[in-house]
């Protein structure tokens, strides 16, 4: 099983170096990487389409509108994955990519004070409330079990971290769940139609059901913002 935890940072990395610098990442980009995770597309398909496109904006004459966004670089990301996919034909068993999940930074320490910090954070959140749902709950269920995760990694020299990986995207998705459920309609509605706003220019690049997929996304990353709600996953390490 191919390991992604360097998947969003590489992808940061090469996206802003390619821009040189300016303005970091926005809600947009987090959340077309999380597609592009989610739909399994390799690091080295997006890097790959990251460095065509702007190989390819590079190349025009007149550039008098910069790169301020991550949607710019969908179409060839796509591309690249057909590339890749068409390389491998014929290859048994091929992998799409050759490198190599590196371990440091996971160590049971680091994954110990990760899992703690977003307990606290979980126990200190100030909740939306809504009749029949309590996200309250399901936070501080979610709080307990990652103290409970913290105190067994610690008393293993070499945790699974694919085993762990899967035990916090399942709490991640109850609380988004019912971080969802207990929002006010009108309150996703607004950060739907500001999810519009920001894919206009992009919507030509992309597919239906990537468009829908990044705007279910963005709805998620925008309540996490408010509610200073962590991101369980590893990734955010």
């Amino acid at each position: 099983m191919e390991n992604y935890f360097n998947y969003f940072t590489e992808i940061e990395e090469r996206f802003l170096r390619r821009r040189g610098g300016g303005l970091l990442l926005s809600t947009l980009d987090w959340a077309l990487i999380e597609t592009w995770k989610d739909a399994g597309i390799p690091l080295e398909a997006v890097l790959r389409g990251i460095d065509a496109a702007f190989d390819r904006y590079d190349q025009r004459p007149s550039k008098t509108k910069k790169v301020n966004a991550l949607a710019y670089c969908s179409q060839e990301v796509l591309s690249a994955v057909e590339d890749m996919k068409e390389a491998a034909v014929g290859a048994a068993d091929a992998p799409l990519v050759s490198e190599k999940y590196n371990p440091r930074g996971f160590e049971p320490e680091t994954i110990a004070a990760f899992l703690r910090r977003n307990a606290a954070l979980l126990e200190a959140a100030e909740l939306p409330e809504k009749a029949g749902v309590s996200i309250r709950t399901v936070a501080q269920q979610a709080a307990k079990t990652l103290r409970e995760l913290a105190a067994d990694t610690e008393t293993k020299s070499a945790p699974r971290l694919e085993d762990l990986e899967r035990r916090l995207t399942v709490m991640e998705e109850k609380l988004l769940a019912a971080l969802l459920a207990s929002t006010a309609d009108e309150e996703i509605v607004s950060i739907r139609a500001e999810a519009d706003r920001d894919l206009a220019p992009y919507r030509r690049k992309m597919s239906a059901s990537q468009i829908e997929q990044l705007q279910k996304q963005y709805v998620q990353k925008r309540l996490l913002e408010k509610y200073k709600l962590p991101r369980l996953s590893l990734f955010y390490m």
